[in-house]
């Protein structure tokens, strides 16, 4: 696995080396001994715990689907891109919670099959399939609803230049019921400090 580093602390990205002839191809998805230690502030986890992948996801979305912009304080992802390719939106939300920072930072890059990114807790992220796409994600958080928070794909405030969409109105993507309703950034910032970490 090849690792590069990203503008944001704690973001790294890299591709999956494809070894492949006649037959078909192998990829080594992850491995543990390859993998750097995670430390419980870029996890999110307690103190004194030993962060580790909990949980193996498979997410498939049809072109011009839009997931996010989705933020967790308690959670790293791994994602892998397995087919397609994924515009991706990155927002370090951090310093905006820690010292209410005037503008998060936004990053923003397109992943293609067999590329991999790792996105800590505090990233806010966001993906726009640009064909269909096929992401597997290992995270540090079992599912239960209390850690899944975000703010409207298309806040002003933030300002990612999402690319339009082909053959939807106006070119927008098509998104889920959570996402359409998703607060702003300042509203979601503002909630995060009224409610226990």
């Amino acid at each position: 696995m090849s690792d590069t580093s990203s503008a944001l602390p704690g973001v790294r990205l890299g591709s999956i080396v494809r070894h492949g002839d006649s037959r078909g191809s192998f990829r080594e998805i992850w491995r543990a001994s390859a993998f750097p230690a995670m430390n419980a502030a870029e996890t999110g986890a307690a103190a004194g715990s030993e962060p580790r992948f909990v949980q193996a996801n498979l997410s498939s979305s049809a072109a011009g689907v839009l997931r996010g912009v989705h933020y967790h304080r308690h959670q790293l992802d791994y994602w892998t891109v397995i087919a397609g390719r994924a515009f991706v939106a990155l927002i370090d939300v951090r310093p905006l919670v820690a010292s209410s920072a005037a503008r998060a930072v936004v990053e923003t890059l397109e992943l293609a099959v067999d590329d991999w990114i790792v996105i800590p807790a505090g990233v806010a992220h966001g993906f726009l399939a640009l064909e269909p796409l096929e992401l597997l994600y290992l995270v540090t958080n079992e599912f239960d609803g209390s850690d899944e928070l975000g703010f409207a794909w298309n806040d002003p405030a933030v300002a990612v230049s999402w690319p339009t969409v082909p053959g939807t109105p106006g070119g927008l993507p098509i998104l889920s019921e959570r996402d359409r309703s998703n607060p702003s950034l300042a509203d979601l910032v503002a909630s995060l400090s009224t409610q226990p970490d």
